[in-house]
């Protein structure tokens, strides 16, 4: 969190011990320059108070950082997986490392259309932490596998598609897969 409590004060021609001087109970302008630099914690208590004094509301003392997106690397409808045709993005509230996101376009299965599906995607050697679970597995020439993992021989993992009556499907030893963990549904 940074915060915009210098910007604030110099925009309403206030100095720090004016600030100082507002707070309830009244505190020093050098606490107020240690706040606004970073050199103290600004805690809630501390935010509400330089807030009330400079007639502001506490929100507008705070910005977030930048949020990462989150790839769209799969659409998922009833007539399979496939990569999108233009780029696109899912915005999470904290993308991890080695994240990817899979979108339902129309619903199959357990998902629904609007779902969109969080992934962390695992090396070979992972691939066992994947069994019995969702997950997406690249294939030759942009293409895509989704389904329960069911078995691994030899780095291949086996799938169940999504969907009524599909046959399982073996890949040959892809570099990744991806395990959803977590399904994001509207509601």
């Amino acid at each position: 969190m940074i915060t915009a409590i210098r910007a604030v004060r110099r925009a309403k021609g206030l100095t720090l011990d004016d600030v100082a001087r507002r707070c309830d109970p009244p505190t020093t302008a050098q606490t107020i320059g240690r706040l606004e630099t970073g050199t103290r914690t600004v805690s809630v208590g501390w935010l509400n108070r330089i807030a009330a004094a400079l007639d502001v509301a506490a929100v507008d003392l705070v910005t977030m950082p930048e949020r990462a997106d989150l790839p769209v690397v799969a659409i998922l409808d009833s007539t399979g997986i496939q990569a999108p045709t233009r780029p696109n993005l899912a915005t999470p509230p904290h993308v991890e490392p080695g994240q990817v996101a899979v979108t339902v376009a129309a619903g199959v299965g357990d998902y629904r259309t609007g779902d969109v599906l969080w992934c962390t995607t695992l090396s070979p050697d992972e691939f066992e932490s994947a069994l019995y679970r969702d997950v997406l597995v690249p294939r030759p020439a942009g293409r895509f596998a989704f389904g329960r993992l069911v078995a691994l021989t030899d780095g291949s993992p086996t799938l169940i598609p999504v969907g009524d009556d599909a046959a399982p499907q073996q890949i040959e030893r892809p570099v990744w897969i991806a395990r959803a963990v977590r399904l994001i549904r509207t509601l």
